[in-house]
């Protein structure tokens, strides 16, 4: 860390057998990253469970002789689950402790995992999917609240955007999943690969993340803010001098966190609650943050970026080929992001991804204005199907280093103490319901109009900017005990 030196030589034998500031310094800040990454691992199979159902579409359509309809009951069906995980997570988190309600998601997403890899029809193939959906919900609320609470201020912005990181990383590894598994089966993900087909294994592979996952959480401590809700202060000592380092002052940290803790109760919905339109101003532009990410339409691309492109005249192995290419994309854009949401803030790149968004959702509108066809006949001219990929491209880069980190940090740190664990279960309810609004609409409206739908999500974009620049406050540089 800048401002440390090793000690020099020629010091005394004291000196030259303790450990330097900086090697202090750094033991507990690669402990801190262990344990943010250890968390976000949840990330990743949200990221995982969402987009693996992009490759398997077509081969459920086909498997189970199912048309668009039934295909958006599959795909959005998770979601809903997701958002019932998200309200419980707050409940759970402050009842059971941060780490076993990472457990509990653990177990869900590798019985999820298997049940889905052999399902006897749609219908139980959606259950499946909505237990992993759970599972989803309690990891996008757990992941934020555990890092924003054991990091240390001035790391905290990146090492909540771990769970981004591990996010899009889930997407990528899914999407790479989906395309060697279907290469294997000779482009055709109906096609087997021993016992059962392509498409099944696409689901069955989460259940080995989901195993790492639980035992990375049994590795990890508890939340010292948790520890000390609950009585545990000598324990909540020794986290918090793991994690912020052997300088700090744990009297008056431990001291700091007890007034908080003593000044509030445990959080119900009736606490937020109490402003002009119902809830708290704070909770709203929670709310709003979350809708917004969604109603961009990021998720089309992950869910549904294969018959997307297969939609305008691409084979199923290429489709396949393009959605890992975007992933890729999103992982580049999710570093951007991590290298500088602490050194600009949260605010100005918001504002620059919305912005990039809109043009970005605009172009690839025009050029999906040009497709002739439907079905399997369906084509873009040369210029515009270029024009698409380029702003698909485009969208994901722009996204990735805006809101798809820059919104799980506010959410993880912009509410206050008392009701922090809720307020993001509320807010992260609301983001699962908006995903699913977008992700069951979508096949119905691209049958409509497939341009006019990316024209719908150009404007959510460019509405994001006022958005961004009016009602969101940037949390840079502030403790999570300055937060209202």
């Amino acid at each position: 860390m800048v401002g440390f030196r090793p000690s020099a030589p020629g010091r005394s034998a004291v000196s030259r057998t303790a450990p330097s500031a900086q090697q202090a310094d750094n033991a507990h800040l690669g402990h801190v990253v262990f344990i943010s990454a250890a968390a976000a691992m949840g990330g990743f199979l949200f990221g995982y469970d969402s987009a693996v159902i992009n490759g398997a579409v077509t081969g459920i359509q086909k498997h189970f002789h199912v048309g668009s309809g039934e295909t958006a009951f599959v795909v959005a069906i998770a979601l809903l689950g997701s958002a019932a995980g998200a309200v419980a997570a707050g409940w759970l988190a402050d009842r059971l402790g941060r780490v076993r309600t990472m457990l509990l998601a653990a177990v869900l997403f590798a019985i999820s995992g298997v049940g889905s890899m052999f399902p006897p029809s749609v219908q139980l193939l959606g259950m499946w999917r909505v237990l992993g959906g759970i599972a989803i919900g309690l990891a996008s609320v757990i992941a934020p609240t555990y890092i924003a609470e054991v990091a240390p201020t001035a790391y905290r912005g990146r090492l909540a955007s771990f769970q981004q990181m591990a996010i899009v990383l889930g997407i990528t590894i899914s999407q790479l999943a989906n395309y060697a598994l279907n290469s294997a089966a000779g482009g055709e993900s109906t096609h087997h690969l021993g016992p059962v087909q392509a498409w099944q294994w696409m689901l069955g592979v989460e259940t080995i993340p989901a195993l790492v996952y639980g035992l990375m959480a049994l590795s990890i401590p508890e939340s010292p803010r948790y520890l000390i809700a609950a009585g545990k202060e000598q324990k909540a000592r020794q986290v918090l001098s793991e994690v912020e380092g052997t300088g700090v002052d744990l009297d008056a940290r431990v001291a700091e966190i007890r007034a908080v803790l003593r000044s509030t109760h445990k959080p119900r919905l009736p606490d937020l609650t109490g402003g002009r339109f119902g809830l708290l101003p704070i909770v709203w532009v929670g709310i709003g943050a979350s809708v917004f990410q969604q109603f961009v339409g990021i998720n089309v691309i992950f869910y549904y970026s294969s018959v997307l492109w297969q939609s305008v005249g691409i084979n199923e192995s290429n489709s396949l080929l393009i959605s890992l290419s975007t992933s890729i994309v999103n992982v580049i854009g999710t570093v951007i992001a991590m290298a500088l949401v602490d050194r600009i803030g949260r605010k100005p790149l918001a504002l620059a991804g919305s912005i990039g968004m809109a043009v970005a959702l605009g172009m690839a509108a025009w050029a999906f204005s040009y497709r002739t066809g439907h079905g399997d006949s369906a084509t873009l001219p040369s210029l515009q199907g270029t024009v698409a990929l380029v702003a698909a491209h485009v969208f994901v880069l722009c996204f990735a280093f805006s809101w798809g980190v820059v919104v799980w940090v506010l959410l993880g740190e912009m509410f206050p103490n008392k009701i922090r664990a809720l307020a993001l279960s509320v807010a992260a309810s609301a983001q699962w319901l908006a995903n699913w609004a977008i992700t069951v609409s979508f096949p119905s409206l691209s049958d409509w109009n497939l341009s006019a739908t990316y024209v719908i999500y150009a404007c959510f974009a460019l509405l994001s900017v006022p958005f961004v620049a009016f009602c969101i406050k940037e949390t840079r540089g502030k403790a999570l005990e300055e937060m209202g």
